[in-house]
């Protein structure tokens, strides 16, 4: 229990709440089954909440990494688990119905290649000596041989390797000991090996199955002075040539005082965290670039608007949208609307016009949508533009609770309160007023 306790809150800081991507049913004679529709603290279709035992196989480490609390020179409490160990504590909380799956992890004992050694150990004695088919997410090691990377594909469901930090002179001043070479290589492999696998899955039916998941890599946001343009570069450069499921980003909690990093007292940046998932999803949901989203002369998201409303807000000439004639990716980029409501709009259509009431029947956020589109060559009737509305509309409840004053109606944006024009909307949240 001991153990437990120091490697679990070791494991905190690794991103991993996503859906696992994975069906699998219980053969006969092993136990647990893997379904695609949660991990973590995620909920499935019926309601049922599914977890992991998210926890390191270790948090000794041999790496002085600056920014994380297991580092060499820090001073707290080491413990690890043997394979056995950790397999029978896997089952025995399976057993009790308290998880349904292992995120495994660790921090570096002796070198990468022992280390993922001792993972492989407790991967195969739970696929091989318990039947255990339940799902396994197991983050590679940076530097191990390219046959120990290959042999935990085989049995893990769902691989990563971390990134870490978006520069390579970000990992040469707070990671000495890793270099972005290291990184890569191992997702290389892993993309290859995937594709691969797939392949020989369509030839031979019961051929080997290699992370079936998928792969999916994090980032740390704020302990360096990257941009938000240079994470989000990053970002789609790593789902365009790895193929990547999700890349995870993890506001920096400041655990050391270094003068590379920001100081202890600094709170995590968790306002820009939200920002860059949200423009994530923009990336492989919605048919944007990260050029379109930042560029070098706005290098950071807006912390009161989400990313879509502050690109629709500098490109108002795509607007207003007549939503019974746009297409689907032009929908797609009107705030307020999102996938599930653009092929709704789409569908509904054929059979009749869409009015403002059954664009809000459709799922779509009319309070959003309502300044950026018309139906029948008309904008909602009634609609005004006044600062209240605007904020209102176009900030998350989240964001107003965050705005100077405490609330949107104390703060002051434009010259006069009375009614304003699209034009000074446009110019005020794009910072020209």
């Amino acid at each position: 229990m001991k153990k437990l306790t120091i490697l679990a809150d070791s494991a905190k800081y690794d991103a991993a709440c996503t859906s696992s991507g994975d069906d699998r049913t219980a053969a006969p004679g092993s136990m647990g089954s893997a379904v695609g529709c949660g991990i973590c603290h995620s909920f499935a279709a019926d309601g049922r909440c599914i977890s992991l035992l998210k926890v390191l196989m270790t948090n000794a480490c041999a790496y002085d990494c600056k920014y994380c609390v297991n580092r060499r020179s820090n001073d707290t409490p080491r413990a690890a688990f043997s394979p056995r160990e950790l397999a029978e504590l896997t089952m025995q909380f399976y057993r009790r119905n308290y998880i349904e799956g292992l995120f495994l992890s660790s921090g570096i004992l002796k070198n990468p290649d022992y280390t993922c050694e001792r993972m492989i150990e407790t991967l195969r004695i739970l696929r091989k000596e318990y039947r255990f088919g339940g799902y396994i997410h197991a983050k590679a090691i940076p530097g191990a041989d390219p046959l120990l990377i290959e042999q935990m594909g085989l049995l893990a469901d769902r691989m990563s390797v971390n990134i870490e930090l978006p520069s390579q002179r970000g990992l040469a001043a707070l990671a000495p000991d890793k270099s972005k070479a290291d990184i890569l290589k191992p997702m290389a492999q892993i993309s290859g090996r995937i594709r691969e696998s797939k392949n020989e899955l369509t030839r031979y039916r019961h051929a080997p199955s290699f992370a079936k998941a998928g792969q999916s890599t994090q980032m740390i946001i704020g302990a360096t002075p990257d941009t938000d343009y240079q994470i989000l570069s990053l970002s789609a450069a790593l789902y365009r040539r790895y193929r990547l499921r999700r890349v995870f980003y993890s506001a920096y909690m400041p655990v050391s005082n270094h003068p590379s990093l920001p100081a202890v007292t600094t709170r995590p940046p968790l306002m820009r965290e939200h920002r860059l998932y949200q423009a994530d999803w923009l990336l492989r949901f919605y048919g944007f670039s990260a050029d379109e989203l930042l560029d070098e002369d706005h290098p950071n998201f807006n912390p009161y608007l989400d990313p879509k409303c502050n690109w629709a807000l500098h490109h108002m000439e795509f607007f207003p949208v007549e939503v019974n004639t746009a297409s689907m990716e032009t929908l797609l980029r009107v705030p307020g609307i999102g996938t599930t409501s653009a092929a709704r709009i789409m569908k509904a259509r054929r059979t009749g016009t869409i009015t403002f009431e059954g664009l809000k029947k459709l799922g779509a956020v009319l309070k959003r949508a309502q300044y950026f589109v018309t139906c029948n060559g008309k904008m909602n009737e009634g609609l005004r533009m006044t600062e209240n509305g605007l904020l209102r509309a176009l900030t998350s409840e989240r964001c107003q609770e965050e705005l100077p004053d405490g609330t949107p109606e104390q703060l002051s944006l434009f010259p006069d309160p009375a009614l304003v024009t699209q034009e000074d909307v446009v110019k005020c949240l794009t910072g020209q007023i």
